[in-house]
């Protein structure tokens, strides 16, 4: 599976309705794993970014749809990067001319 780390941002609309994201974050977290998606973790942050997001999914596609469906409901705006496991940028560095 491929690595993701997901950046997110509050909406004004998400503010408006703080009270009610935990469990939105609930929700968003098994409507992930129907995708196939495993959700290592997510953590409210302090800084540029309201909340991030670690996950596994099968595909970029998996990872697009969901964060396509994130976006529709108005809470969030997004980020999102590919991460490279330890063994996949190993796999990269292998790769390269010497």
């Amino acid at each position: 599976m491929a690595g993701y780390v997901v950046l997110y941002k509050f909406t004004e609309q998400g503010l408006k309705k703080i009270r009610e994201m935990p469990e939105h974050i609930r929700r968003g977290k098994q409507e992930s794993e129907k995708l196939g998606i495993r959700v290592v973790g997510i953590w409210a942050t302090m800084g540029p970014y309201d909340m991030i997001a670690i996950v596994d999914a099968p595909n970029d596609q998996v990872v697009a749809t969901r964060l396509l469906e994130t976006a529709a409901a108005g809470n969030f705006t997004t980020q999102t990067m590919r991460a490279l496991s330890e063994e996949e940028f190993q796999q990269v560095v292998e790769k390269l001319p010497s």
